[in-house]
Formats: C-alpha cells, structure tokens, sequence
C-alpha cells in the first residue's frame, strides 16, 4: 500500500472539505480506497494535524483500558475509537481487546523485546504453572477472591429482589472488571461473552417497557397475586392496551410475578344413601342464556382448628355465583338452604338444568322433591368421574389459592366476612377471558343488552 506523506492527508482533507468533489473522486485521484478518506477526516476532527504526526508512544495499561472500555460503553466502531485516541491503526485495539478478553488486565502490559532464541520449538504451547509453585497458589488465590467478590453482590442483589437476573450478573462483571479478566468473569457466571457485551451496550439505555411494567405490576396488586399473564393481558385490553400475550409473560417472569397454585376439594360422596339420575349434562358446560344451566357442590376449609363448608350454585353461561351457604358441618340444611335462595332468583318461567356429583345430600328426597315442584331438571355426575362436574372444581380451585391460602384472617367471622368480598369482588370484577375480557355480571349484563 502506498504511503502518503503529512502534507499529502492534509491536501485530500481540504478536498473533501471543500465539498467540491466526492470522498470517491478524491480517492481514485490519489489511488487509495475511499474508506480511507473516511478514516483521514474522522482523524483530522478529532486530533487535527497531529493525528498524522506519526509519533513512538508506547502506551500505558491503562491507557489501554480506557481505550477498550470507551469503546464498550459508547459503542464506537473500531475506525472511530482509533480516530478519537490518536491511534494509527485500527487494527492495534482488536490486538489489545484479544490480549484482555485473553488473559486480563496483565496482557496489556508491555512486554521488553528480546533477542529471539535460534532454537525453534516445533510444538511451543502455552504452559499451565505447575500445581504447587508460587504462579499456581497465586493463580489459585486470585481465582477465590474473584469468586468471593462475585457472591457478595450476587448476595447483596439477592436479599433486596430474590432471583439473579442475567442482566444483573453483566452489571456485576461490569463492576468488577477493573480487577478481573472479564473472561474468567463471565466463565464463572455461565454467560456467553457475547451476551455480556451485548447488555453492556443496554445499560444505561432507558427501559421502553417502564410504564407497561408498572402498570402490569399494579394490576398484579390490585387482584392480590390471582392474575395470570392471560388475564394481565385481557385486563390490559380492556384499558385500550394490546400487547402480546407472550411479552406479559416475559415481563411478569422479569418482575418475579406468578399466580397462584390450584388445590383440590372436599369430597361428598358417601355411597348410595337415596336415588341417583343419570348424567343429563354430559360435560356440556356452556349455556346459551342465564338460568339453563346449573352446577352446584360443597368444598371444605380448615381454619383456627375448626372446619367450615360452603356450598355455591353456579350458572354456566356466565360463570356467575348465584348463591352461597355456609356452615361448620355439611349437614343436609346447609344444602337445602342454598337450594332455596338460589330458587327464589330463577324466574317463574324456565328450562334449568341443576347438576350435581353422587354426593349423598342430593341424591335425598327432599331435595329431589324440591328440584320437581319448580320444574327443574336434576343431573348427576358419573360415579368417581370428577370431571364431570369440572367447572365446579375449577371455582373450587381459584377459590382457595386466590382466597383461602392468599389472605390472612383473625378468626371465623372474619373469613365470613372476606369470603363475601371475595364472591362479590369474582362475580363483579374479576375478568375471564372466555367472557370477552369481562367479569360474569358484566359480561351477563352485556348480552341482555344486545338480546
């Protein structure tokens, strides 16, 4: 390649300036590649004259390391950093990124030149410090102090958010980078380098997510932990936001939000103690109007070293609660009790459909009785067949984990009395997907104006 005296750079460079002729009229003229009038220009805004004032430094470690980490931070190119620092040739910091990502802050030192040996050593590898010399208890005890400064922030970070993050393990390698080599670092860490340098770049980027966090992190709050990504996301509809369901998802993995586990019921069945009907219902849980279908049973809650029973009428259009009793025994009143409040709600015309399990409250006479002199139609799950009856447990379950093992209670009257918020908080709030986004009194409300 053809070398160009001071005089020469400076000539090209007030050609381009003019903004007379292109960087490629300018370069053909000259013989050279267009790049380098790019890289001539970069070097004269930079350090003027004196970029091109070839000059023997021999540079500092340090120097070396402002160099890389400048690079790092800013995202500079290669050309562009050499241009900012006054360096000849791009091609000396990748020499120096290699040495560092290599071996660390000891490979920038400069090393005295030697006269070369006349031996040659046909197979010369770099050789490991022989285990018990000085180098290796050294090695050995540089390798315990990183790893003993890696688990004071990873512990610091972990007592005040609970999960370590990858993006918390790069800020911790970016802190401690002045003293340990940044392979070794994220060696240890399990990261890919490239992700660590890649994350670096985002540091100080501002988080495009900021508000959507927040607001998903309050509505989170505000249903107390009972909101999966799914219902996150149909709230976040209903607020005139769409996002993808997948980025909740990530987001609430981000935050450290899950919902909560399901638990099982109370089982009723006692053998045959009256009349059993057949399964009329066969798993047909959808409904095209209020009051067509109905599902009831009885669940079980332990609480101050006493039990309590509940037992819930559901209507399956809607997913509606439409009563409840409760009582510290599941004796047959407590069934019969429910049957006849949520009767006096259905309307002297009707096609109900009342299904129930085998338990031994309903398969009773009085109660078979009571279901015949209002024209209802009773239905029984299959013996043993739980799914038979699954919208049942499905509110079963959401009951206990968003209710029972969410809260804390005082005593007996105290669950009563948040048991009643809850039925009313799941039957006027809670929104369900397969209501369009709504909660079933809105969502029942809804179709009747539009019937």
């Amino acid at each position: 390649m053809t070398k160009f005296s001071v005089e020469e750079k400076l000539e090209a460079i007030n050609r381009a300036l003019s903004g007379k002729e292109s960087y490629r009229s300018i370069a053909q003229s000259i013989g050279v590649d267009d790049k380098a009038i790019h890289k001539w220009l970069k070097q004269y805004e930079y350090n003027g004259v004196e970029a091109f004032i070839k000059s023997y430094t021999n540079y500092t470690p340090q120097f070396k390391l402002d160099v890389l980490n400048y690079m790092i931070e800013n995202g500079t190119s290669l050309n562009e950093t050499a241009a900012i620092f006054g360096i000849a040739a791009p091609s000396t910091i990748t020499r120096w990124q290699k040495q560092w990502n290599t071996h660390g802050f000891v490979a920038l030192q400069s090393k005295k030149k030697r006269r070369p040996s006349m031996k040659k050593n046909v197979n010369k590898q770099k050789q490991s410090p022989v285990e018990g010399s000085p180098e290796a208890l050294q090695a050995e005890i540089n390798r315990l102090r990183m790893e003993n400064d890696y688990f004071k922030k990873v512990e610091r970070l972990s007592s005040s958010q609970g999960k370590i993050s990858t993006k918390d393990k790069v800020r911790i390698i970016y802190e401690l980078r002045h003293k340990y080599s940044i392979k070794a670092l994220v060696a240890f860490a399990n990261i890919p380098r490239s992700t660590y340098y890649d994350l670096v770049k985002k540091l100080d980027r501002p988080d495009c997510d900021a508000d959507l966090k927040a607001e998903i992190q309050a509505i989170y709050m505000e249903h107390e932990g009972r909101y999966g990504y799914r219902r996150i996301r149909d709230e976040l509809t209903n607020r005139g936001k769409k996002v993808n369901h997948k980025k909740v998802q990530r987001i609430m993995k981000e935050l450290g939000l899950k919902c909560i586990v399901r638990i099982k019921k109370y089982k009723s069945y006692k053998g045959a103690v009256g009349k059993k009907v057949p399964h009329i219902l066969k798993r047909q849980f959808t409904a095209e109007r209020p009051n067509e279908k109905w599902v009831t049973d009885i669940t079980e809650f332990k609480l101050f070293g006493e039990k309590l029973y509940v037992s819930p009428v559901l209507d399956l259009f809607n997913g509606e609660i439409i009563t409840y009793t409760i009582g510290s025994r599941p004796t047959y009143s407590l069934v019969s009790e429910m049957l006849e409040k949520a009767l006096e709600r259905l309307p002297e015309e009707h096609q109900l459909l009342m299904h129930s399990d085998q338990g031994w409250h309903y398969q009773m006479e009085k109660y078979r009785c009571t279901l015949q002199a209002r024209g209802v139609t009773q239905s029984m799950s299959r013996k043993g067949n739980c799914y038979d009856n699954a919208v049942m447990e499905n509110f079963f379950g959401i009951l206990k984990s968003e209710f029972l093992y969410l809260k804390e209670f005082e005593s007996m009257d105290h669950f009563k009395k948040q048991l009643e918020n809850y039925i009313h908080y799941y039957n006027t709030k809670r929104i369900k997907a397969k209501l369009k986004g709504m909660s079933p009194i809105q969502y029942r409300t809804h179709a009747q104006s539009v019937a």
